[in-house]
């Protein structure tokens, strides 16, 4: 039977439909014996019996339902609307005389905090904190029932609207409960979190801390003391200053008052009560089993508990196996792809090392782990040698900068220091890893000594392509899930079987580099250093990516005479893309060309290591902005031209080295510049191997979803995208479980981690590290990263989030998360990059240095931070970015 009211005592959390999260928290706490005001909740069902009654709300529903979170003004003016409607409502007798009956038995005389409680709210994944309003010290029947109604109105002030539309929630599903609670008249309150809300440290409790109520800290009003306490001992105590204090009135309502000087800068809380609060908060985690964010009072010694929720905002733990500190990387900060990933292409990353122990399930090893739909590297053993920490932070300061740095500050801790890696572990890793390493050092000599390094391009091509033959041929020969199979062995052995054979010649240009780069230095200096060698790396000879945007320049090219060709890829759409274009003059002629481009690239696109993104020859029409942006910025042939004027100043550059050099150290030399030239190209063709292979897999697997389809296993296609591969290879046999919904499970997760933002560095404790960039001279206010292509060049900044909404005009500079091979063709029309994410050798640092362009990479929230159109200067070569202007309005 539905009901009005129900009483604290009569709540748990399978009450949440009637009574919102934070009622039904409220409820389960005083139900375990915590210490929480007693207080009765008006129900959702009351607010829908309520609403019901407008004969308006319906139409004022539709209206809110066709709204743009984009649109602030007509939100603003449908909220006032919608809140003066609830506020003129006449409130049904029967539900009146509930909550006023509810008021008596709980105490007229009392006080009462009266807050919503929404039944999206305080929910482990939305907190919705702060989207309602909250009256405090409210006294009386009148006073009640109106702060009632005015609660019900706050479902729809501007930002609680608005926080659900951008969250995905729908107005007429969420419905709102009322909070009656008694009031407690602290001496001091504030706010626990039980784990560090700014760094994410779990069993690390932060308090907040102020005289008078806890409104005054909430709404900002005043700076809090900050006590962080850690395994019963507090690591820190930040005392501030706090001017005001909030205090109830006998009448009801609340007074602000200045607090006397000499009291301002007093602790709030004494010791032994951080202590005691700590642990008070430890309890209330252990009963809810996640980490709480708590309101509390301390009233006549003890503590009162007036709300706890989940914290929202936390990155996911890493699931290990013990209790030792572990590191772990971010592998989509390293390939430049942060989005979140599905099932599918996570197991596939976790198969890689299966490898080093065939007995474990992949998704059970200990190295490659799932957190927050991101792959996650534990490099704890090896950080934890001596031997390798050096030269594992050079090749890691070469990628990212913050991420180099946020390791030193790991390992240099003393509990790092003492989860070392057992000898015996270490020396099974070894004698795994050792028959890959050891042929892999042996060619890399034998390339740097003696075979010739022009040849190496065809070599490489050659085993690429019988990889892709040997692969195609062994997973398509197979039937049924065997054919998984085949899969999952062709990405156990894709190390040692296929990426050791082709990473060889890029570790030798490396090799050769580094060693052309230190003689030059202690030839030349630093300076002319930097110099010839951003000179000799332009147009190297085959490297996949420049040639790559070589071929889509010349596809552009096909249509710069053909304005209907153009006109339609603007607005084409993927469903009936060629039917439409070959309906178009000059579509047929472009269709061959494409085709013949999408033969040898189609099987990439922007976050091509994610197996489940669409490849441009599933989607074309991912091509469009960067064809356009071509025709728009360069002449026909230019690209061309452009290239063979790098050839020509590399080839000047390798003339001005040889020359400063004697005749017997000037044969080195002309070797290292041979090897550097023909081999450092090569930096792509690793994953390039591995991009092909995948869209061999694609193609596999969707066939196998295909049939899934047929025999009804599956509804759709790309369900088998949220699957492991190795939960496909038993779908046909283990059906037991409901397996709609467990597709629909995945997808609301993986709809929550693409929420989530994923750091660079974390630790096993969930602590964020963010590192630090080294200290640079650079103007006030402008942005620091790292220099990665020399120069200095100024112009409109233009934001591209995602790869297929780049619309770039000449003279602009590209700002964005990041680049992949997917984004090679936009460097054709920018003049400057600044990315959130990258190093020295990332992927859009080395085509930036190959075009010529300034470039700045590792500008955390760079695309947050500078606006669309703004006008900026890019100082490549010393590693900032300044915001010169207003926005500038494209043409």
């Amino acid at each position: 039977m539905e009901t009005y009211v129900l009483y604290f005592n009569e709540i748990d959390k399978s009450s949440l439909p009637n009574v919102g999260g934070k009622g039904a928290n409220l409820g389960e706490m005083t139900k375990a014996g915590f210490h929480v005001p007693d207080g009765f909740c008006v129900t959702t069902w009351a607010y829908r019996t309520f609403i019901n009654t407008s004969n308006d709300m319906n139409k004022l529903f539709d209206l809110l339902e066709r709204v743009s979170h984009n649109n602030l003004e007509q939100i603003k003016i449908l909220g006032q609307q919608i809140r003066k409607q609830i506020e003129d409502i006449i409130m049904p007798d029967d539900i009146k005389s509930s909550i006023l009956e509810a008021w008596r038995v709980t105490g007229e005389e009392k006080a009462y905090a009266v807050r919503s409680s929404a039944t999206a709210e305080d929910l482990p994944t939305a907190s919705f904190a702060g989207q309602q309003d909250t009256f405090l010290n409210v006294r009386g029947q009148d006073q009640l029932l109106k702060t009632v109604q005015n609660c019900w109105a706050s479902l729809f002030t501007d930002r609680a609207i608005l926080y659900r539309a951008k969250n995905g929630f729908n107005h007429r599903c969420v419905f709102l409960s009322v909070v009656v609670q008694q009031m407690v008249f602290p001496e001091v309150s504030g706010i626990m979190f039980t784990a560090d809300p700014v760094t994410g440290r779990r069993k690390t409790v932060s308090i907040d801390a102020s005289f008078g109520l806890g409104e005054a800290l909430v709404s900002g009003l005043v700076t809090a003391d900050l006590y962080q306490v850690r395994s019963g001992e507090i690591l820190k105590k930040q005392i501030s200053k706090k001017k005001i204090a909030i205090y109830s009135v006998p009448e009801g309502g609340t007074l602000t008052k200045d607090l006397p000087p000499e009291e301002q800068e007093l602790q709030a809380l004494p010791n032994d009560r951080i202590i005691q609060l700590a642990k008070l908060g430890q309890k209330i985690e252990a009963y809810y089993g996640s980490e709480q964010d708590i309101e509390w009072g301390l009233v006549d010694a003890e503590f009162y508990i007036l709300q706890s929720r989940p914290i929202t905002s936390l990155y996911p733990l890493p699931n290990v196996s013990d209790d030792k500190l572990h590191v772990f990387l971010s592998l989509g900060h390293q390939q430049m792809m942060t989005d979140a990933m599905k099932p599918l292409a996570i197991s596939l990353f976790q198969n890689l090392l299966k490898f080093l122990n065939k007995k474990s399930a992949p998704s059970k090893n200990n190295i490659i782990l799932e957190v927050g739909g991101r792959v996650y590297a534990d490099l704890t053993g090896p950080l934890s040698l001596k031997s390798v920490q050096k030269k594992f932070l050079r090749v890691i300061n070469s990628m990212d900068e913050l991420m180099a740095s946020a390791i030193s500050q790991v390992i240099e801790r003393v509990e790092f220091r003492n989860s070392t890696t057992s000898k015996m572990e270490f020396f099974r890793i070894i004698g795994k890893i050792g028959p890959i390493i050891i042929p892999i050092g042996l060619k890399v000599i034998s390339n740097l000594l003696i075979k010739d390094p022009s040849k190496a391009k065809t070599q490489v091509e050659l085993i690429m392509e019988r990889i892709v033959t040997e692969n195609e041929e062994t997973i398509f020969g197979a039937l049924g899930t065997d054919k998984l199979r085949r899969i999952q062995n062709s990405m156990e052995t894709m190390i040692p079987n296929v990426l050791a054979k082709i990473v060889v010649f890029l570790i030798t240009g490396v090799l050769a580099a580094n060693s052309l780069e230190n003689r030059l230095k202690k030839r030349m200096g630093d300076k002319r250093t930097a110099y010839l060698l951003s000179q000799l790396n332009k147009s190297l000879p085959g490297n996949i990516t420049t040639e790559l945007g070589l071929k889509l320049g010349d596809l552009a090219d096909t249509i710069r005479k053909s304005p209907e060709v153009i006109d339609y890829l603007i607005k084409a759409d993927q469903k009936t893309f060629y039917e439409e274009l070959l309906k178009v003059r000059g579509g047929v002629e472009f269709t061959r060309e494409l085709e013949v481009f999408l033969k040898q690239y189609g099987m990439r696109c922007s976050g091509e290591i994610d197996i489940t993104k669409p490849r441009w020859n599933e989607d074309p029409t991912q091509l469009v902005s960067s064809i356009i942006s071509n025709i728009h910025t360069s002449a026909a042939g230019e690209r061309r031209e452009h290239f063979k004027q790098g050839e020509a100043e590399a080839e000047h550059a390798a003339k001005e080295i040889l020359s400063q050099f004697g005749l017997i150290e000037g044969r080195r030399i002309s070797r290292l510049i041979k090897l550097y030239r023909n081999l450092m190209g090569m930096r792509e063709h690793h994953k390039f191997i591995l991009v092909k292979l995948l869209d061999i897999y694609k193609r596999a697997i969707l066939e196998e979803a295909h049939r899934f389809t047929k025999k009804g296993i599956l509804s759709q296609e790309h369900d088998v995208f949220y699957f492991t591969l190795e939960e496909l290879i038993t779908l046909e046999e283990n059906r037991s479980h409901n397996i709609i919904e467990f597709i629909k499970a995945r997808k609301k997760q993986f709809e929550r981690n693409q929420k989530l933002t994923p750091p660079r560095v974390m630790t096993s404790e969930g602590e964020i590290i963010t590192g630090k960039l080294r200290d640079i001279q650079a103007p006030n206010g402008a942005l620091v990263g790292t220099p990665v292509s020399a120069g200095t060049v100024e112009g409109i900044a233009r934001v591209v989030l995602r790869l297929e909404e780049a619309k770039l005009n000449p003279g602009e500079i590209l700002v964005a998360p990041y680049t992949d091979p997917g984004w090679t063709p936009l460097f054709n029309s920018a003049i400057g990059l600044i990315t959130e994410i990258g190093g020295m050798m990332t992927h859009g640092s080395v085509i930036a240095r190959e075009y010529g362009i300034p470039a700045v990479v590792g500008i955390d929230k760079a695309t947050e931070i500078i606006k669309d159109g703004s006008y900026i200067r890019v100082n490549g070569t010393e590693g900032y970015v300044e915001l010169l202007g207003d926005i500038v309005r494209r043409p």
